[in-house]
């Protein structure tokens, strides 16, 4: 089978999260193509069995370039098994809020994927600016939950155990290799 995963990152969170799918795709025995979106052609490419679509959310909403993307090929993501993940600090302590951000992905696209997951992102403190660094800590000490505040040092709230589940359930989604030959 050949996967092909598209993402939107805006500090690499995203980007590692799309990464890691890859390695247990590629750990089950298949093919997998990783593209930044912006780095992307605007379509998917033809010929995989498969489509993952991540992204970011900053400032309450998906990244643009994510939701350009699964616009213009919608039609493309409904004909083969798909996927969505999501990337927020909501997704550490207040789901309803990461669901939110779904669903007005959803309702901006117009696509529903079959399996949509929400993945906690990270606080990278050490690589923000001063005032980016501040803000975070702000936003971070506001929210449910136990995000950290120490801008000393970086947080990552991925649960990996979590994204190989997600791998592994849409891969078990796709139609064997050998669905058409006859017992």
């Amino acid at each position: 089978m050949r996967i092909h995963i598209a993402y939107a990152t805006k500090e690499g969170q995203t980007a590692k999260i799309a990464n890691y799918i890859a390695e247990v795709v590629r750990a089950q025995g298949h093919q997998v193509d990783t593209v930044e979106i912006v780095h992307a052609e605007e379509v998917v490419p033809a010929g995989f069995d498969g489509v993952i679509v991540g992204s970011s959310i900053h400032m309450g909403k998906h990244d643009k370039h994510a939701a350009e993307y699964v616009r213009y090929n919608r039609e493309a993501l409904e004909k083969v098994p798909s996927a969505f993940f999501s990337v927020s600090l909501a997704a550490h302590g207040d789901e309803a809020e990461a669901e939110g951000y779904v669903e007005a992905f959803e309702n901006e696209t117009g696509w529903r994927p079959e399996q949509v997951a929400l993945f906690a992102g990270a606080l990278p403190y050490t690589r923000y600016g001063f005032l980016k660094r501040h803000l975070m800590k702000k936003i971070a000490g506001d929210k449910p939950g136990s995000l950290g505040t120490d801008t000393s040092r970086d947080y990552v709230y991925t649960e990996w155990d979590g994204v190989s589940r997600f791998t592994e359930a849409f891969l078990e989604r796709l139609p064997s290799p050998d669905h058409t030959a006859s017992a």
